[in-house]
């Protein structure tokens, strides 16, 4: 008998279709058929109100979600740091693709260098960036800036801003490369930052088993550490809070970042541990961040 073809739930803008035609070849590789559905999300929508003032997190992923549980669609995908670290009931994460590279990029406007004794005007909607960028570059002014990848830039051209700040990965996945542009390798990227999962209906069985042949594992054990952080902390996808889990070989390295708004406290510190315990991992940098004041940071944050 036939198999069905999967309907894949998509939000419109090039990225996202990108990532959803990307999971679309993986499983075509895998001789499974299936065809795209377009969805807008309520963070596509509203465009005038910083991430922060949407409500809390599952902006770019809740209507996905209740397509899903709806049947209207077999899977949703998303960026792995759009996720809420606990999926809405019913839903379950099927897939984690292959990272792509998770490092934050200052797309600049001239070829001019940062001075440290100068005022810049740079740009991101990011709260976590935000507050990374003060905490290096107290004097510099942060303005809020939103949209999809092309959206964004055509803001930069149009704006006396020294620069704004993408993810890498977006950047590279639409085949974008800028004239100017510095690598941030000093800050600590958003939780599962490069990372694309598909999820489906936690009691779709078959759907569940497709997909779970375009699973990349070292991307589910670096996704698993670091959003359980996240978690840990009580932190949605808006929070500026930093994780990224460096495997090498049999061992796991986890770096995570907590910040003030202003930027000027912060906890920053690295554990290491067996790459195979990852939520273990997790809990142990959570212990060390909560020791060094990283909670009380949080609590304070008013968003």
């Amino acid at each position: 008998m036939k198999s069905k073809s999967l309907r894949i739930g998509t939000r419109d803008s090039l990225l996202a279709i990108w990532q959803a035609e990307k999971v679309q070849n993986l499983l075509k590789a895998s001789g499974i058929n299936s065809e795209l559905v377009f969805i807008k999300s309520y963070g596509d929508q509203v465009q005038d109100k910083a991430l922060h003032q949407l409500g809390g997190t599952g902006v770019f992923t809740k209507a996905l979600d209740d397509a899903l549980l709806d049947n209207q669609i077999d899977i949703a995908v998303h960026s792995c740091k759009d996720v809420p670290t606990l999926p809405a009931p019913g839903i379950h994460i099927g897939a984690y693709l292959e990272r792509e590279d998770h490092r934050d990029v200052l797309v600049c406007k001239s070829a001019a260098a940062l001075d440290e004794s100068k005022t810049h005007q740079i740009a991101t909607g990011s709260l976590r960036r935000k507050a990374q960028w003060l905490q290096h570059f107290p004097k510099d002014q942060v303005h809020n800036l939103r949209g999809n990848v092309q959206t964004r830039l055509q803001k930069l051209k149009d704006n006396n801003w020294f620069g704004a700040v993408f993810a890498w990965a977006g950047l590279k996945r639409l085949n974008i490369r800028p004239d100017h542009y510095i690598m941030l390798d000093w800050m600590l990227s958003a939780p599962a930052q490069g990372i694309v999962v598909a999820a489906c209906r936690e009691k779709d069985t078959e759907t569940k088993e497709k997909i779970s042949a375009i699973d990349n594992k070292e991307s589910r054990i670096q996704a698993t550490a670091e959003r359980k952080f996240l978690n840990l902390m009580e932190g949605g996808c808006t929070a500026p809070i930093g994780a990224y889990a460096e495997i090498s070989g049999d061992l796991m390295k986890l770096k995570v970042q907590v910040n003030s708004i202003d930027g000027q406290e912060f906890v920053k510190l690295d554990v290491e541990g067996s790459k195979n315990e990852p939520e273990l991992l997790a809990e142990k940098a959570y212990k060390a961040a909560k020791a060094e004041g990283a909670v009380e940071i949080v609590r304070h944050i008013k968003l």
